[in-house]
């Protein structure tokens, strides 16, 4: 998995944290959420605040 792959990471994330509202987080703990996931393999220094701002925007979808 790659940061890319918004939508992937984000259904992980809805399922690994069910209890965390992505509408409340911080990018410096979804950051490392993120590169703690199972299969996530990317360069921990490729993420910007567009890439998480993606995977958090695909998360409050999966949540809602």
């Amino acid at each position: 998995m790659l940061w890319t792959d918004t939508l992937e990471i984000a259904e992980k994330l809805f399922n690994t944290l069910p209890d965390v509202d992505p509408k409340t987080i911080r990018f410096t703990d979804l950051r490392k959420w993120v590169l703690d996931l199972d299969g996530f393999e990317d360069d921990p220094n490729k993420c910007g605040e567009r890439i998480l701002e993606a995977i958090q925007l695909a998360w409050i979808d999966e949540y809602a």
